[in-house]
């Protein structure tokens, strides 16, 4: 069993960036994030520090909008419009979930697509679909370089997602198919889940329940890629995989935490990066 080390390769992706980021800045475009939060969700606030932090590390300017659990749509939609015209800002993030009274769908189109760094633009999902260059969500997109930077076989493999979430199940089913993998979505409405499993080359449990992934589901040499983070009642993070009953069997797996975890902020701030050398090209 190979241990994949999240921690590992989102320190080799941030130097990469913090590289790209200093050469943008010597040619007069210095990437720029900006991440807006409404409400007092705490894991949400722990999300929007530590990706200030990971900005200020990589040399990623990053403004911060903290808004109160009640603000108006209208309100939020406005900042969105000023961010889009602001030819500095290269990333807008609206950090999930948003209140109930705000239309999570409306707000996520009104960012630009070519500023949308996580991906969840109708317009950068469609291209994703296609197969075209776009903004990829950053988790899937964090998965893939993983599996690329321990040499993992995709093309022609099995490869089964449990999930189908905007955020990560059916970007994570695009991007294995576009790298030629067999592709299954499994979700609550599947029958025979663990006949499917059992079947995989390649698992990604996408789904929040604690340890559903069990050593049963999966055939011996498996590749498991665990993205669920789930907080036990005793404070402790586990993943949707049983990772102790089930490492054994497993070729590759992925640990919580210290998986793929680290890979999302890597993967948004790399995406700042992209657009930022966009704006350089269109700039010349």
């Amino acid at each position: 069993m190979m241990l994949i080390d999240g921690k590992l390769i989102s320190a080799k992706v941030k130097d990469e960036v913090k590289i790209k980021a200093l050469n943008l800045a010597k040619q007069g475009v210095v990437p720029c994030l900006a991440v807006i939060l409404v409400g007092e969700d705490k894991a949400s606030q722990t999300y929007v520090a530590s990706k200030e932090k990971a900005c200020k590390a990589c040399e990623i300017e990053s403004l911060a909008y903290k808004l109160s659990s009640d603000t108006k749509e209208e309100k939020l939609l406005s900042i969105i419009d000023e961010l889009n015209k602001d030819e500095n800002v290269d990333g807008i993030l609206v950090q999930l979930p948003l209140p109930k009274h705000i239309d999570t769908d409306k707000i996520l189109e009104k960012i630009d697509p070519k500023k949308d760094v996580d991906g969840f633009h109708a317009i950068n999902a469609g291209k994703l679909v296609s197969g075209l260059d776009g903004f990829v969500p950053c988790t899937p997109l964090g998965v893939m370089r993983l599996l690329k930077e321990y040499d993992i076989e995709t093309s022609g493999k099995n490869a089964v997602i449990i999930g189908r979430s905007n955020i990560v199940g059916k970007p994570m089913a695009n991007l294995l198919l576009n790298a030629n993998a067999t592709v299954t979505i499994t979700h609550s409405k599947t029958k025979n889940l663990k006949e499917i499993t059992k079947n995989a080359d390649i698992i990604v449990a996408a789904i929040g329940k604690p340890h559903f992934l069990t050593a049963d589901m999966v055939s011996e040499g498996a590749i498991v890629i665990d993205v669920g983070i789930n907080r036990l009642d005793n404070g402790k993070l586990v993943g949707d995989v049983d990772f102790e009953n089930l490492k054994d069997k497993c070729s590759y797996i992925t640990p919580v935490p210290g998986g793929v975890g680290p890979m999302t902020i890597a993967m948004l701030l790399n995406n700042t990066i992209i657009s930022a050398t966009n704006r350089l090209k269109r700039q010349k």
